[in-house]
């Protein structure tokens, strides 16, 4: 039997979350991506230790890409990282926009000779 009153007196367990400013930056990438056809689904983790945006091809599939928030890497490689499908970390940082980066594709001018 579990009592009540220790389940309720506990404190909350504090979870690691994207704040307004960065779920807007994720979002614009994510906007950009899904009218390019490229993605089609996401969802949002808040754990204790990070939080998760995970992007997806189709809803059944394992994600493509995650972009992560873990805060107990900020002061050494970066709180942000976005990593593969496999597991590869693509890019690491301290500031959300420059990580998101690593979505952009360049365009290069091919000149016919």
């Amino acid at each position: 039997m579990i009592d009540i009153s220790l389940v309720r007196s506990s404190p909350p367990v504090p979870l690691v979350s994207f704040d307004r400013r960065e779920l807007s930056q994720i979002l614009k990438v994510y906007g950009r991506m899904v009218a390019a056809g490229e993605w089609r689904d996401y969802a949002i983790d808040a754990l204790k230790d990070r939080a998760v945006f995970s992007i997806f091809r189709r809803t059944s599939e394992m994600p493509l890409f995650r972009v992560v928030k873990d805060p107990k890497l900020a002061r050494r490689q970066g709180a942000y990282s976005v990593v593969a499908a496999g597991g590869q970390i693509l890019k690491r940082g301290h500031d959300l926009a420059v990580v998101l980066n690593v979505f952009d594709r360049h365009l290069k001018v091919i000149e016919n000779a």
